[in-house]
């Protein structure tokens, strides 16, 4: 079970990845744009928005790598705290931005934390 965990972990880590991608450095492009249907005005007005979110969601994939790397108690403890953080800002945005997050960002968290809370 501990390998499935570290698997879904490094999978959510991965997403929070690609967020970070797409938000700092693909908002204006088609990627960006696409993912909620702004025109070139609207993605370029969002931008310094989409870089910030970004960034926090590159840090949340920095946590759940560093708690894959981190020996045990800490590596546990580490990814708990970030799979939290990332439930926690997934139910956020889907309460307040869009219900697809709670999907896309809090679900993928949700069964990761299990796992990982089942394994440790």
């Amino acid at each position: 079970m501990a390998i499935a965990a570290n698997v879904l972990v490094g999978l959510v880590a991965v997403l929070h990845a690609y967020i970070l991608v797409l938000e700092m450095f693909l908002w204006e492009r088609a990627p960006g744009r696409g993912l909620h249907g702004f025109d070139a005005e609207m993605a370029r007005a969002t931008a310094p928005l989409a870089a910030n979110q970004g960034l926090y969601n590159g840090f949340l994939a920095a946590g759940l790598v560093w708690g894959l790397i981190a020996a045990d108690p800490t590596g546990f403890r580490v990814q708990v705290f970030f799979l939290a953080c990332v439930v926690v800002a997934g139910v956020y945005g889907a309460v307040t931005a869009n219900r697809r997050i709670l999907f896309a960002q809090a679900l993928p968290g949700t069964v990761a934390l299990a796992a990982v809370l089942v394994a440790g």
